[in-house]
């Protein structure tokens, strides 16, 4: 761990500011939050977030690593940067989260659960990050960096978040193949994560990108991370270098077609335990039923994506995903 991630894992509250030995100024804005800002006015304005689910371990340490080197000036910073190690008790404990899913908690979901404490995080993080995007003059970034509970066909994809009325960034999507991300999920509805609420309220390119499986601190091979880890380095310190041109029968592209929701402790799911996000789904097979409602693949496309069984009753216990194409 750097000075940084002991510093956030600390229980002392975060309202300080260091000057680190690059120069740089380093700003804690609440417990776990760090800002740095290069100081330009054409800056492009950055927010990473890694740990919404505290066992996800590995872009934490990728995130930690960075801070790193920024503070020593081994790496150099040509924007503003927001660095959030969103939820610290699940860090702590090494496990997803405590009481309930961080990541259904955002874009105001936290108010229907006011007693909790990772509702009490969400409400904070959501602050921070409006109050960040509201001085951005130039482009406004948000990755959200994740890990799998289980293995992947594609291992390392990225979500990204409904956009209404907006276009999908055919630049991003350059910028996500350049890091080594090998499908891209194009969600059809708005959503109660991080991303979808820094893209919807703070008008940013916002993307949860799951890089891999979840392993404990100390199990990670970060070799496997050097896709993300050197575009984000690259991104920070040079934001206007010239990203290849998207290949896009390189990137398969899915759109959500619907979510298996979990309405009681009937939920049943017919398929493995072990079962890799985006296996194909024969058709008219039997995906899940939960007393009266059953889910049946059509057409031989579909795809599973994040089957989870033990959630709570109410919260999505998997997507069903088609491909998809740009419009």
């Amino acid at each position: 761990m750097s000075r940084f991630l002991q510093y956030a894992l600390s229980s002392a509250p975060a309202n300080e500011t260091w000057t680190l030995s690059s120069g740089l100024s380093a700003r804690w804005l609440a417990p776990g939050c760090v800002a740095m800002d290069a100081g330009r006015d054409d800056a492009d304005s950055v927010l990473l977030s890694c740990g919404v689910h505290g066992n996800e371990t590995a872009p934490i340490e990728v995130a930690d690593a960075i801070l790193h080197d920024l503070a020593t000036g081994r790496l150099a910073l040509n924007c503003r940067l927001l660095v959030m190690f969103a939820n610290l008790e699940a860090i702590r404990a090494g496990e997803r989260y405590g009481e309930y899913d961080m990541n259904r908690l955002f874009n105001g979901a936290h108010r229907k659960l006011p007693e909790l404490v990772e509702s009490r995080r969400a409400e904070t993080l959501e602050r921070l990050a409006a109050d960040f995007f509201s001085a951005a003059k130039a482009r406004r970034l948000h990755y959200d960096l994740h890990t799998a509970i289980r293995s992947s066909v594609f291992e390392k994809f990225a979500i990204y978040p409904y956009l209404h009325e907006r276009e999908h960034s055919r630049e991003q999507l350059a910028w996500l193949q350049q890091c080594g991300i090998e499908a891209v999920l194009l969600h059809t509805q708005p959503a109660n994560t991080f991303s979808y609420y820094t893209s919807r309220h703070c008008g940013t390119d916002a993307f949860t990108l799951e890089l891999g499986k979840a392993r404990p601190f100390g199990s990670n091979d970060l070799s496997r991370f050097s896709g993300i880890d050197n575009a984000l380095r690259r991104l920070l310190s040079q934001p206007r270098a010239a990203v290849a041109p998207l290949q896009a029968d390189g990137l398969p592209l899915f759109r959500a077609k619907y979510d298996l929701v979990k309405h009681s402790e009937a939920f049943r799911l017919h398929l493995a335990d072990d079962v890799e996000n985006f296996t194909l789904l024969a058709d008219g097979m039997l995906i899940a039923e939960d007393g009266e409602v059953r889910y049946t693949a059509t057409g031989g496309a579909e795809r599973i994506l994040f089957p989870n069984p033990t959630v709570k009753p109410g919260l999505r216990a998997g997507i069903v995903v088609e491909p998809a194409q740009l419009d």
